[in-house]
């Protein structure tokens, strides 16, 4: 087990990789996601409309997976287990953030109308970082 400020996790997660998130439905089963991520003090951050499924399910059960995958090498990955908390306190930021990280645009640009920006803040519980 290691933790967020190793260098190895610190690389996948800093880079532009896209991140899996698996989360609990109300049935118990698992509801896995494509998401962008970024880190924060310490936390890994996501975001997403209120609204859609996979917030649902934190604000009901805050455990949450996150895995982000090395794409030079799909057997080395980091894996963070851990509770997430919501806020929509800087969410309109985040999101054009990470819109700059991932797509290069300042402005996300695939907002709805009316839409609702939430970010969850994922405190890490376990980290795994595995290279193959």
């Amino acid at each position: 087990m290691t933790d967020i400020h190793d260098p190895n996790v610190q690389r996948l997660l800093d880079a532009p990789n896209v991140a899996i998130i698996s989360t609990h439905n109300p049935d118990d089963s698992i509801l896995s996601a494509v998401v962008w991520q970024s880190v924060e003090d310490g936390q890994v951050a996501v975001n997403s409309a209120k609204g859609r499924q996979w917030p649902t399910n934190l604000e009901r059960d805050p455990h949450i997976t996150l895995v982000v995958v090395d794409p030079e090498n799909p057997y080395s990955y980091v894996q963070v287990r851990g509770r997430a908390s919501a806020t929509t306190g800087g969410a309109d930021e985040h999101i054009n953030q990470l819109s700059k990280k991932y797509i290069g645009q300042d402005e996300y640009p695939f907002r709805q109308p009316g839409e609702e920006r939430v970010k969850f803040l994922i405190e890490p519980e376990k980290v795994t970082f595995v290279k193959q």
